[in-house]
């Protein structure tokens, strides 16, 4: 199982949560109503996108990032709602669902990495004048949005040794550090190369930003107005990056790039890019890692075994757990991962990055020698037991671990991207004149 970019990360969410439930409850307050979008088979309502766009307006304000004119917001965020609809109803299909467990977790998580007690998270939001409710609902919107995209995307993205061989060879001779770059990106996409005309054209208006930026415009408050990627309405922020997670087209750049430099503009098959490195964190040699000698159960969701099946699967055999079964008899007889499932579950000694960030949180914070309650992970929901742990030089293993990594997210990211396009290509949209 390998690590996977998260596309909203928890610690960011808190900041911009108590302003998106503010502002829907601002809204439902509101006597009138209508519907602004048809989406398939779901709907879009005035009070949706007024509640979004004073979201995004907090937040740009809060940041002190420039606002586009407000019909320039209005629309790039009901392209957002759009997007996020569709996606909502594809979990609904698809028979997703978020358990109140799993909830309490995400939240308790939430407020943790935020120096937050769930407590003092509950006070904050009655500051805010926002209920406990509507702050679990709009987390729980958050993860299922999550959950689609990890299911559908995943299964577009391979790497194979060959690869991690090559980029290996290729990064040989590079110092290994953990040096984060906290960067931001604008894409002036193209649909069709062929297009001359089109492309001619993105390239002018890449090449204008670029020269704005560089003489003083701000870099998120142009990424808000006139960027193309799926994180526009955030500035463009990508979040701190290690040079393994840097998009290969950035690789060679964005290490001996000036803070707060626009880069020159760059190229790809999505189109034109500007990057920008707004910070810089780190740089210590990392050799020696904790190991845990892990084992588990997994029940996995398919098209056939809904999400809510495999819960209740999962639940039984914790159930039996608890009563004393044998943990090695309980996942040779019922786990899906046929890997470990014969071995009665063991995946041995796992290195950080190996897993998928659900099953290696649960795995760093589990006691050793018990099991933990059940969790769930885009594979389906799993209990697992720590064994053992151990402080181990593994630098060798930990490069092609962040090889493969880095590949992997390089490619979910451009995949994410396309599928995204597709599915808003595909659905029936029906805007509303106002």
């Amino acid at each position: 199982m390998q690590a996977n970019h998260s596309l909203t990360g928890l610690k960011t969410l808190l900041v911009t949560l108590l302003m998106v439930v503010a502002s829907v409850a601002q809204a439902e307050r509101q006597p009138l109503d209508r519907v602004i979008a048809i989406v398939d088979d779901g709907v879009i309502l005035q009070s949706e996108l007024d509640a979004r766009v004073g979201t995004i307006r907090s937040r740009l304000q809060a940041q002190g990032t420039g606002l586009p004119p407000r019909q320039v917001l209005e629309e790039r965020v009901l392209d957002q709602l759009i997007t996020e609809n569709i996606q909502l109803q594809m979990a609904e299909q698809m028979g997703m669902r978020v358990s109140d467990n799993e909830l309490n977790e995400t939240i308790n998580r939430i407020a943790s990495s935020n120096n937050l007690t769930v407590e003092e998270f509950e006070e904050q939001l009655a500051v805010e004048g926002v209920s406990y409710q509507e702050a679990r609902e709009q987390i729980r919107r958050e993860m299922l949005v999550s959950r689609v995209q990890q299911r559908r995307v995943d299964s577009r993205v391979r790497v194979t040794d060959r690869e991690v061989d090559n980029y290996l060879e290729q990064t040989s001779g590079q110092t290994e550090t953990n040096t984060e770059y906290l960067l931001a990106h604008i894409l002036v996409a193209v649909d069709n190369f062929s297009d001359q005309e089109a492309v001619a054209s993105a390239r002018q208006k890449a090449r204008r930003l670029r020269d704005e930026i560089a003489e003083g415009r701000d870099f998120q408050s142009a990424a808000v107005a006139e960027s193309d990627a799926s994180n526009a309405l955030e500035g463009g922020v990508m979040g701190w990056r290690s040079r393994a997670d840097l998009p290969s087209l950035v690789t060679d750049i964005v290490p001996d790039l000036p803070l707060n430099q626009p880069s020159e503009v760059l190229q790809s098959g999505s189109g034109f890019h500007i990057v920008q490195v707004l910070d810089r964190r780190g740089g210590e040699a990392r050799n020696v890692v904790e190991q845990a000698r892990v084992r588990h159960i997994l029940i996995r969701t398919t098209d056939v075994v809904s999400d809510a099946k495999a819960e209740q699967r999962i639940n039984n055999l914790y159930l039996q757990l608890q009563n004393g079964a044998d943990f090695a008899e309980l996942a040779r007889e019922h786990s899906d991962d046929p890997g470990s499932g014969s071995a009665g579950g063991d995946l041995g000694w796992v290195s950080p990055g190996q897993m998928v960030p659900a099953f290696e949180e649960t795995m760093m914070n589990a006691p050793v020698g018990e099991f933990t309650r059940p969790f769930r992970s885009r594979f389906g929901w799993h209990i697992l037991e720590v064994q053992e742990r151990r402080n181990e030089d593994i630098s060798d293993q930990v490069r092609s671990s962040e090889a493969r990594q880095a590949l992997y997210r390089r490619k979910y990211e451009t995949e994410l991207q396309n599928w995204l396009q597709e599915i808003r290509d595909e659905a029936y949209v029906e805007i509303k004149e106002s």
